[in-house]
């Protein structure tokens, strides 16, 4: 299959079509292959989109230079939004690997993007990189004041799997000036990571 029709196959309203395509242009790609991709990211079609951004994350590290550039400096929100979301894949899908630096430096500058979409996407972003960006998690939380902004990083700081997280959660629950929604959220998020402990102890 040529790489026109394996591009078109992400289009294909069968997901494991679309699966095929996917694993098949990441193993098959050349230097047209990650720019082909971005052309995607702002496609009208929300579903083409997510498959090239799921591509993207199965291409990994290679693609983490493009997206953290586009994520900084593209002036379209959706672009930068689904840049976000593939480096969260890049992340889920390449743990073995350390998650490069210029993809962290990017989320850094992004979780101040004027957008919403973008500084959500760029916070669940931080959330699967894992504890290597627990200070950009903590800044953020005690310094947003976009509640929407700090749940988000409240649940991704109770997925991140790192110990200190706790005492940074436990600090809001006991905070009666926080508001009640993140108070709620962060008290969840310790007995998720209390879950998460007494299992690793089993």
């Amino acid at each position: 299959m040529t790489a026109d029709q394996l591009f078109e196959q992400l289009k294909h309203p069968n997901p494991n079509m679309q699966a095929r395509a996917m694993r098949e242009i990441a193993e098959s790609r050349d230097d047209q292959t990650i720019p082909r991709l971005m052309a995607i990211l702002d496609a009208e079609d929300i579903s083409y989109r997510r498959t090239a951004v799921k591509t993207m994350g199965i291409i990994g590290p290679d693609a983490v230079p493009v997206l953290a550039e586009a994520l900084t400096k593209h002036e379209n929100p959706t672009v930068r939004a689904s840049c976000a979301k593939a480096l969260a894949q890049v992340a889920v899908n390449h743990k073995e690997v350390a998650f490069p630096d210029a993809g962290i430096q990017a989320l850094k500058q992004a979780v101040n993007d004027p957008d919403p979409v973008v500084h959500l996407a760029t916070v669940m972003a931080l959330g699967a990189v894992g504890p290597a960006v627990f200070e950009i998690l903590v800044e953020t939380l005690r310094t947003t004041e976009n509640i929407a902004i700090a749940v988000a990083t409240v649940n991704a700081l109770g997925s991140l799997g790192d110990e200190r997280c706790k005492a940074v959660l436990e600090e809001f629950t006991q905070n009666d000036s926080v508001d009640p929604y993140i108070k709620e959220s962060a008290v969840s998020a310790v007995s998720r990571l209390d879950m998460l402990s007494q299992n690793q102890w089993r």
